[in-house]
């Protein structure tokens, strides 16, 4: 991936991105909160500006931007709305198994439409048995002939009723004898034949956004659209959970945390006690001074980890912290705001409610804040688990990738 971003075109994408969240989405969350369905709209109107692709390089149509340009994408989407964050967010993680695993062929096929918005990827891992336990998984896949036939039912999938393909980690072999290789993952269009959605269920918070269930029965699927080799599926997903999914989240958990901060300072500023505002009674800045140093905080961790991710250097630690910091300052600020607007914070058009439970939404996906300390905790006593991913894919994350030592130069 090359690319010749700087911080002016950082600076221009965050004012366009600003500019359409502003404009086209701000206007659809009233009704997206009151519905509590999923938005079929905007999903396609977010994926036509391009930034889906914005990972993707641009010899398939895509920006080529990398991984601080997608943060950015998404946080700013998610300071109007943590649901269009969402969206953003869950599609550009179901680009990362085709750019890490994708033969050639499947770039050409999947990456140029994925770039140009005129089709949303998902990733679909996730069971009510196994949750963060991905080997405990039971959908299946076995070998007939060309094809496989999948069977399962997977969870909480972003984007599940708006997407165009789902990529589906499955298993396809003894998970007592080799775990590690029990699973393979593959590229399956929601078109075909035995891909079932079930209904829609409004969660707590994200309104607007499709986070449900899919149903395989008896789906056929060709093996030129299996991911990578039989047995890979395991890495396609721990790969695209951690240079994806947390760094993703991150930012919508910064998006969140910003609305925050900004709609308490209106309030404290307009809302008059004891004949001043609120912001002049001395609890209210400190409990407002607390609020800013998260944000901060957390935004520097966010931003941190991406910049590593950009320049290839080793940083699944840092992309685990932002994770876990992000989350936790955002509700922690969440929390805060609720306390400073009292009573008025219940009413449900108050934005400091929804984003309370927007808030609380991201702590699951890509890990819980259980899952992201004990890897801390393993990385800090030295337990290693293999080479990081952002090690073994820094040929595919670096915007100006430099050649090993013993690699001859371009």
């Amino acid at each position: 991936m090359v690319s010749v971003f700087e911080i002016d075109d950082h600076r221009d994408l965050r004012k366009d991105v600003r500019a359409f969240a502003e404009g086209d989405v701000a206007p659809r969350v009233a009704e997206m909160e009151s519905s509590a369905a999923f938005d079929h709209v905007l999903p396609t109107r977010i994926a036509r500006q391009g930034w889906i692709g914005v990972t993707i390089p641009g010899e398939y149509g895509g920006m080529g931007a990398g991984h601080l340009a997608k943060t950015i994408v998404i946080e700013e989407l998610a300071r109007v709305s943590g649901a269009a964050g969402a969206i953003a967010q869950a599609s550009q993680l179901g680009v990362a198994k085709i750019l890490h695993f994708g033969t050639e062929q499947q770039k050409q096929r999947w990456l140029p439409p994925i770039a140009a918005g005129a089709c949303l990827p998902t990733i679909a891992t996730t069971e009510e048995g196994s949750g963060g336990h991905v080997l405990g998984m039971r959908a299946t896949a076995r070998r007939d002939g060309d094809h496989y036939i999948l069977n399962g039912r997977k969870q909480y999938v972003g984007n599940s009723h708006v997407a165009d393909v789902h990529g589906v980690i499955v298993r396809t072999g003894d998970a007592d004898t080799r775990p590690s290789k029990s699973l393979s993952a593959f590229l399956v269009r929601a078109d075909l034949s035995g891909v079932r959605l079930i209904p829609h269920q409004p969660a707590m918070g994200l309104h607007g956004f499709s986070f449900g269930d899919i149903v395989f029965e008896d789906v056929r699927v060709p093996i030129c659209d299996r991911l990578g080799e039989e047995g890979d599926g395991l890495d396609v997903a721990y790969s695209s959970s951690v240079l994806y999914g947390r760094p993703n989240l991150t930012a919508v958990s910064l998006g969140i945390h910003q609305a925050i901060v900004d709609s308490t300072v209106e309030f404290v500023t307009t809302r008059v006690r004891y004949g001043a505002p609120l912001a002049d009674l001395p609890t209210i800045k400190h409990k407002l001074g607390l609020m800013q140093h998260r944000l901060l905080t957390a935004r520097v961790a966010a931003y941190h980890a991406v910049h590593l991710l950009d320049h290839g250097e080793p940083c699944d630690g840092e992309l685990m912290s932002a994770k876990y910091g992000n989350v936790e300052a955002a509700m922690d600020s969440a929390r805060t705001a609720m306390e400073i607007h009292a009573a008025a914070g219940l009413r449900s058009g108050r934005e400091a409610q929804r984003y309370y439970r927007d808030a609380a939404c991201i702590y699951a996906p890509a890990g819980t804040g259980d899952i992201q300390l004990l890897r801390l905790a393993e990385t800090a006593l030295g337990i290693e688990h293999g080479p990081q991913w952002s090690v073994r894919f820094a040929r595919l994350t670096a915007l100006n990738p430099q050649p090993k030592l013993h690699e001859p130069a371009a």
